[in-house]
């Protein structure tokens, strides 16, 4: 693998959801990251529950090397071991004390190799009341605040699919430190423990909220704010087709622009930032995006400043010419998935490899070989 990490090797203790996203954005900069998976899993398919892809069809395992092992096993521990020595980062997904337990905690692994960094990422973080409890992706953006922002007005929170927590607040906010810790490391020569919760990460993703609440200008009602939905010039609508389009006219010369395009010379338009005029303004121009379908929008809207976008599922937007010209999706063994991101002018990152299959390079891993 080419990319701006190539030479750093990471060691990933498998699990599901942030820790493997987490590694897979290492991997897709050119990281070597070696995955140690469960050797009772040997020979299996990749999938860790019904609800994730399986063997060379999982695009969070992409682009590494995986290894079976059993970390009750004071032979395999050994091997995990000598992995650890010659490595610049690792990745663990358990709750708080079980690495220890295994005695491959932060002390053991750092008194071996003292540059080391040692990320850690749970749902909670590594201390608090809550440290020891289960939790998933809407536990954690619920407690963090982010979640009573999204949905509409009408009904309860709308879950967002593991994005907002898992893999923003949680794999990416990671990456980001074991990055940060590994750019520190090289003056100072010492390694240290990144906890990443991912009620802290999504936490940070609420501080352009926190910034409109500052001024005065965010309410806690979902559907009645500026970003939200509650401003008629910053939704998404519904056309004739059943398809959707977004609108995000904020500026008031793109909000200018909107209103000559649909034809709107009503004076209440006027009152762009008036709240109070934002429920019948939002009526309006519903019925006017209902009254054609979405190709007639993104002819008439698209590519121009009024700030448009037709709401795509995955298979479309892979297929639109934006994303197509910049290969913002690529397609491997029947499966869709995203590019690395972001982009390099000298140091491009290659398209990643499928994910291997369980324990598919012991043998390689036992000669040296890569």
């Amino acid at each position: 693998m080419s990319g701006p990490l190539q030479g750093l090797k990471v060691i990933e203790f498998g699990g599901i959801g942030p820790g493997p996203f987490c590694a897979m954005m290492l991997s897709d900069m050119g990281a070597d990251v070696i995955r140690l998976d469960r050797k009772a899993d040997k020979g299996k398919d990749r999938g860790q529950g019904a609800f994730l892809a399986s063997g060379r069809r999982s695009v969070l395992h992409r682009g590494r090397r995986s290894l079976a092992v059993d970390l009750k096993s004071p032979e395999d521990v050994q091997r995990v071991l000598a992995l650890v020595d010659g490595a610049d980062a690792i990745i663990e997904g358990f709750r708080p004390g079980v690495m220890e337990r295994l005695g491959l905690g932060p002390d053991a692994l750092l008194a071996r190799n003292p540059r080391l960094v040692y990320g850690r990422m749970t749902g909670w973080g590594q201390d608090g009341p809550l440290a020891q409890a289960a939790g998933h992706d809407i536990n954690y953006i619920a407690l963090s605040g982010a979640l009573s922002m999204i949905g509409r007005a009408e009904g309860g929170p709308a879950a967002p699919p593991a994005m907002v927590g898992d893999l923003g607040g949680g794999g990416m906010m990671l990456a980001f430190g074991i990055v940060c810790a590994l750019l520190e490391a090289r003056t100072s020569g010492q390694g240290q423990v990144v906890d990443a919760a991912i009620t802290d990460g999504a936490a940070l993703l609420t501080s352009i909220v926190c910034d409109l609440k500052a001024l005065g200008l965010w309410k806690n009602e979902r559907q009645a704010n500026l970003l939200d939905g509650g401003s008629h010039f910053y939704d998404t609508y519904e056309c004739a087709d059943g398809k959707w389009i977004s609108i995000a006219s904020l500026e008031p010369q793109f909000y200018a622009l909107l209103l000559d395009r649909l034809g709107i010379s009503d004076p209440e338009f006027q009152r762009q930032r008036d709240p109070a005029a934002w429920p019948a303004l939002k009526r309006q121009i519903t019925d006017i995006f209902r009254s054609q379908p979405s190709a007639h929008w993104c002819a008439l809207l698209e590519g121009t400043d009024v700030c448009f976008a037709p709401v795509l599922t995955l298979e479309e937007a892979a297929r639109h010419p934006h994303n197509a010209a910049r290969e913002t999706f690529f397609e491997r063994d029947g499966v869709l998935q995203p590019s690395p991101a972001p982009r390099f002018s000298r140091t491009a990152p290659d398209r990643p490899p499928p994910a291997p299959f369980i324990g598919e390079h012991d043998d390689t891993e036992a000669t040296g070989a890569t």
